[in-house]
């Protein structure tokens, strides 16, 4: 997997992260940081206020002054997404914050004062629809869309602050009903309205563009308040329905995400998605769908069958946002990054070197790997129901290049559809290709100094960046995201790159040390909250085809000092860590060990076998090492927002 970044993944890691009024006394706070610094301990929300538990719902015990603060801005404030931190790029960064508020985008044409983009001002998107609908699903990913075209935008999960505000985010029973008690009427406007002080506490005074309201919204009366409310600080408003009715795609909704909760635990899935569905009709008693001819919005049908738009005419963001939701859908379906085999002699950008024997026996042992990865996932998914689910079916897409196609060829000859994409050629290397690294700071020196210092957007002589790439591959993504089948994408590891960041919301200074093994698959699963990513190792493979390959590139030159993993030859164990020009970092996977050092495997499965050594990795059936981040949003999956 990719390394974990220095900065923390901790909630509210400096003064900033908290409220200013939350803050206790400034000398209560002098006393406090001293003593922390004193003992040499990380510094955490908690240091300034022991009873503060970033976690309510987790407090083991609770005193009688902690729960009587239970609802404060600073108990919000720590629990809220808009204050977490971007820990590791094998972790999803969709919901993190940036450490550097202007840095460019991935895909980011131009930037300018105000940091708002395409003459558009500051919008709000406002979900509607019951759970298990996919709002969550897509408002996820169209802030990942426009994040990745530097539109400013985040995310404000009403459910993250329900939680926040109630101790285990157990609301009363009347909390949704239109004609709630007091009490819920009271909490409900709390909540709401912390929500929206973050909504404009973003648009106002952080930059923001786009602010994406997460909720249930039922009744057109509210909507209509809301639109009001927003036009008066000049903001505009585009509503977006998810509207389902088919009871196919219902019942496998509720299925995928929202029965992972205890209360379903050992029940056949079919029925508990029939019981979590029964449960929200009467928990959300009165739903209104989108009628209302005065608002813009947009209704998006059945997972995308059918598309109503209203009024939606306010500038370019807009149109772009509509163009990008035709291509959305939400169902499940899983997407599979590998490298091409290797060739039969020195890759080079200007050759097209057909594959080798080698690279054959690769291409048809990383295809048994999945295929049989494929059947394994699918007898867990059945687990107790007595449905049986069939296989979805798996597209293949390569790069025009020889090696990708060739790569392909095995499971082309098994009857799978594979198609190629011109746009995913490789990184165009320019001059400066199968150059030593002497030759180029010899011939280049302030263009190499140029390029350790930006290395996302730095071209070298008739070269392409990895922005040049990223805008081109623009079409890729669309196409990405309309496609419903299972889908293999076998490319250049520049091109792997740049797909995988997009998938995973990692910024531009990763991307360039992102690292693929060619003895792994790398499995993104889009989930509704956040992208989960898992890595299957191949077994079987040569070593040497491992940690160096024609296929690596001499650039990026890494910086003064660094180690250079020589293609094709040493350097390194068989596992995942040496086959990139970035020393010191881990495929998009996998975590670092505390050292800082890329592990190749889990010790478990054995030694990896030098490389040079001619004697095959150790046999071992295909694993997958989930990320932890489907664990961290544990809680967050049986939403009712």
């Amino acid at each position: 997997m990719p390394p974990a970044t220095p900065s923390s993944s901790s909630v509210g890691d400096s003064d900033e992260d908290i409220p200013t009024e939350s803050m206790v006394s400034a000398e209560a706070d002098r006393e406090a940081i001293s003593a922390k610094l004193s003992s040499a301990q990380p510094f955490s929300p908690t240091s300034l206020r022991p009873d503060l538990h970033p976690r309510p719902e987790l407090a083991d015990a609770l005193d009688p002054v902690a729960q009587a603060d239970q609802d404060s801005t600073a108990e919000i404030a720590a629990n809220a997404p808009r204050y977490r931190r971007k820990s590791s790029t094998f972790i999803d960064g969709i919901h993190d914050v940036t450490n550097d508020g202007n840095a460019l985008a991935p895909a980011q044409l131009y930037s300018t004062m105000s940091g708002r983009l395409f003459h558009s001002g500051r919008i709000v998107i406002v979900m509607v629809g019951l759970p298990a609908r996919g709002k969550t699903h897509i408002c996820v990913s169209m802030a990942r869309y426009l994040s990745w075209l530097g539109v400013k935008t985040r995310i404000f999960h009403l459910g993250d602050y329900r939680r926040a505000t109630v101790p285990g985010g157990a609301v009363p029973d009347d909390y949704f009903f239109p004609h709630a008690s007091p009490s819920s009427v009271m909490l409900r406007q709390k909540i709401l309205k912390k929500c929206r002080e973050d909504i404009y506490a973003w648009l106002n005074h952080e930059n923001g563009q786009v602010a994406i309201y997460d909720a249930v919204n039922p009744t057109a009366s509210g909507r209509r308040s809301l639109a009001k409310e927003f036009s008066k600080h000049d903001v505009q408003t585009l509503f977006l329905e998810s509207y389902v009715d088919d009871e196919r795609i219902l019942t496998e909704n509720a299925r995928n995400v929202k029965i992972s909760s205890p209360d379903f635990a050992g029940m056949d899935p079919d029925e508990a998605a029939r019981l979590y569905l029964k449960r929200i009709g009467a928990k959300i008693p009165v739903f209104e769908t989108m009628e209302e001819k005065e608002l813009n919005y947009v209704k998006m049908i059945n997972a995308g069958q059918k598309f109503f738009y209203n009024n939606v005419s306010f500038g370019y963001l807009s149109h772009r946002i509509v163009f990008y939701l035709t291509n959305l859908h939400i169902k499940s379906r899983t997407t599979f990054f590998v490298r091409a085999g290797t060739t039969t002699e020195e890759d080079s950008f200007k050759a097209d070197a057909p594959l080798g024997e080698e690279g054959r026996a690769y291409a048809a042992k990383m295809s048994e790997t999945l295929l049989q990865h494929r059947e394994q996932e699918r007898q867990a998914m059945l687990g107790n129901s007595k449905a049986d689910f069939p296989l979805r079916p798996l597209t293949v897409w390569t790069s025009t290049r020889l090696r990708t196609i060739q790569t392909a060829d095995y499971l082309k000859e098994k009857g799978y559809k594979v198609r190629q994409r011109s746009q995913m050629s490789q990184l165009n290397p320019g001059v400066c290709e199968k150059m030593s690294e002497r030759a180029i700071r010899a011939l280049y020196p302030e263009e190499v100094e140029r390029h350790e210092v930006d290395p996302y957007h730095h071209r070298y002589p008739r070269a392409e960046s990895y922005h040049d790439l990223a805008v081109r591959l623009e079409p890729i993504i669309l196409e990405l995201e309309r496609e419903q089948n299972d889908l293999l994408i076998i490319a250049h590891e520049s091109v792997l790159r740049v797909l995988y960041a997009y998938l995973m919301h990692c910024s531009t200074m990763d991307i360039p040390k992102l690292k693929f093994p060619r003895d792994e698959i790398i499995e993104i699963i889009p989930a509704a909250y956040q992208n989960e990513a898992k890595r299957v190792h191949i077994p079987g493979l040569d070593p040497n085809l491992v940690p160096g390959s024609p296929e690596d590139i001499k650039i990026p030159v890494p910086q003064s000092g660094g180690i250079y993993a020589v293609a094709g030859g040493g350097g390194g164990g068989g596992g995942s860590g040496n086959m990139s020009p970035m020393p010191g970092l881990s495929s998009p996977a996998e975590p670092q060990t505390a050292t800082g050092a890329a592990t190749g495997a889990p010790a478990a499965s054995g030694t990896p076998v030098p490389s040079g050594t001619g004697v095959e990795s150790p046999l071992r059936p295909p694993e997958k090492v989930v990320n932890t981040a489907a664990d961290m949003v544990a809680d967050k999956v049986a939403d009712e927002d």
